[in-house]
Order: C-alpha cells, then structure tokens, then sequence
C-alpha cells in the first residue's frame, strides 16, 4: 500500500500551503506549523458523582502530534470527546488559538474529529463523502468537488474518488474518514482510536501514512489509543492518563526512558520495577542479564520474538522481573521455566521513580 502522497506534479495541498504561510513557511521541506495553541484549562467532566477527567492543565504544542495514552476507562476519550464538543465540559475551559470554545457547538470550533468506525455515509460516493460537510454550508457542487479532489489527492485516493465506501478496504475507508476530516481546514483534528479496526499489518502501515500526513499539513493531531506501541511511533508528545488524571506528560522517548510513576513504568511497558530500601526504581528490561553472580530468581517463562528471546523470571520477594536478551545470547546458554537464575544490570541503569 502506497503512503500518503502530495498533489500531483510535486504541488502541495491546499491546506498544506496555507499552513506555511500561516507559519512563514519557505517551501523548506521542513514540518510546517500552523501556530494554533490548543490549552486544557482546569478541564474537569463529571457523570453524576463519577468524575471521569478531574482538573486537566495541559498545552499541546502546534503542530505537534499528540497521543494521549491510558487504560480503557482513565478519561482519554472523554477529554477528546470534551475538545471536540461531544461532551459538555463540567469546570474549566477549552482555549483554542486565544478563544475560549468551551461552550461552542462542533462546527465552530476549529476542530475535526475522525471516529473510531469512520462513520462513512453508505449512499454517498467517496468524493461526495469528503465534500458532505461543504455541502451543509452551501459551498456550490463544483467548489466543494474541487476541494474534495485536493484532500483526496494527498491521502491517495483520487483513483476511487466514485466508488462507495462498502467498495473499499479498511484502510481506504480511513483514508476518507481522514480527507472528510481535513476538507474543512480545522485548527487541530481529534483521532479516537483511528487504527483499532484494522489488522495488525495494515495498522502499522497506517500510522506511517497519519504520521507523515500530519507532517504535511501541519495541523495538531490529538489521537486517542491504548497501544504503547502506537504511542511510541506516532507521538511528538505522549500524554499518559490514569484515574482521570494526567500521570505523566512529555517526548516519547522521555517517557518511555524516564517514567515519574510506577503505573507509567508499567503500562509503558519494557521497564521492571524494582523495590530498594531508598524506594521504588525501574530498570528496563533490555538492561537485565543472565549472569553467574548477581539477584537469585527463578525462569517463570520464556518467549521467542524473533531477534530477541524475553525471559521472564520471580525474585525470591516475589517480585517480577523481565529480561529481554538478543537471541544469539539466549540460545548460547538456553534457560528453561523452573531454572534458577542469577539477574544483573548495572546500576547507572536505574531509574528512581517519585511515585
């Protein structure tokens, strides 16, 4: 499957191109930024007596790809569904490049928002799919088409602009869900778990194509999922989320590298926690080895995952810890379930944790 790709004869988009003038952008190549702040202020939502987002403060970056990351039921989507107008807020405010849109209906927002089962309307064709919100303001057959065919060129897709969407694959009717998103120019766009329906291999492909159509456009995604690994490879910034609240906000590769919490070190994954007389601290599993001297501990199991083997092991505390060594190394000296075992790392690898 191709990745997303510019308008013919190497022009860009549209949208593309108001981005960098917006941002003063030369035609660098470089990520274009459109310079919209999008800030949660004090944003809480309640359910009764149940507090589902409690007192959110938080600035995502413009044009910045944002993935707020947490377990089902720990506000993620509920946050999303608040900035995008789908829920009433409770308390606080919702500031888009300067305005407060708290109280303002979807469609004066600023905002797009791309549902997790596309929502594509089975009577209309592709184009006519894209070009459906232009329809409801009154924009003439021929302007909304022309603009329906700019979106449908940068996701690829101009070749089935006339099929209907029972027609196409489950990445090419997210393709559309993506162009019918854009076509109305939004200041950020609101992703609620966009790759969940699809198989893993067309998933991976997938959040190549939304990456570098973020890079395109230059627009601030917020995308929704429960997937570390989705995170990880999408993500400028992760937000962690548990319990209603932000655990943990920062660059991949620092909240995957330094996690403030024991629920961040967990669910992130690829970290062991580790109890030490000063506290709690984790060391990855990537650190650990099997050695002749060091922590006694048993093999619980071992699982082969082609370049590496995890083995994971049980302290003689109890507590769990995870080795994942290279292959090679693993099967120079197999270990089975039941084998005792000696754990070493060194300890520059560890990481105190605060909570």
């Amino acid at each position: 499957m191709p990745v997303f790709g510019g308008l013919g004869g190497g022009k860009r988009s549209a949208i593309a191109s108001r981005a960098a003038q917006s941002a003063g952008g030369q035609g660098t190549g470089a990520p274009m930024r459109t310079g919209y702040d999008l800030e949660l202020v004090h944003l809480t939502k309640r359910y009764g007596d149940t507090v589902a987002v409690r007192d959110l403060n938080h600035i995502f970056a413009p044009g910045s790809y944002v993935c707020l990351l947490g377990p089902s039921g720990c506000g993620k989507s509920s946050t999303l569904r608040m900035i995008a107008g789908h829920e009433e807020v409770s308390e606080g405010s919702i500031v888009l490049d300067g305005q407060d849109v708290s109280h303002l209906p979807p469609a004066q927002r600023g905002t797009a928002m791309m549902f997790q089962n596309y929502a594509l309307f089975p009577h209309l064709s592709v184009r006519d799919n894209v070009a459906f919100s232009l329809r409801m303001k009154g924009v003439d057959r021929t302007a909304r088409h022309r603009r329906a065919d700019e979106l449908l060129a940068l996701v690829d897709m101009t070749r089935l602009a006339d099929r209907l969407p029972a027609q196409l694959s489950g990445g090419q009717q997210q393709r559309v869900a993506l162009a019918r998103a854009l076509v109305t120019e939004p200041k950020a766009l609101l992703l609620d778990e966009p790759l969940s329906a699809l198989d893993p291999f067309l998933r991976i492909r997938m959040r190549a194509e939304l990456k570098k159509l973020q890079r395109e456009t230059g627009i601030t995604f917020i995308h929704v999922t429960h997937g570390q690994d989705e995170a990880l490879a999408l993500a400028d910034e992760i937000v962690v989320m548990n319990n209603a609240v932000i655990e943990q906000a920062g660059p991949a590769r620092e909240v995957w590298a330094r996690p403030r919490t024991e629920f961040v070190a967990r669910f992130i994954g690829g970290h062991n926690v580790i109890s030490l007389p000063q506290g709690k601290a984790t060391v990855r599993a990537d650190a650990v080895s099997l050695a002749s001297e060091g922590l006694a501990a048993t093999v619980t199991a071992v699982e082969y995952q082609g370049a590496s083997v995890a083995v994971t092991t049980r302290t003689e505390a109890g507590e769990e810890v995870l080795a994942l060594l290279p292959e090679d190394s693993f099967y120079a000296a197999p270990r089975s379930p039941g084998e005792a075992v000696r754990l070493r790392w060194d300890e520059a690898r560890l990481h105190r944790l605060q909570a």
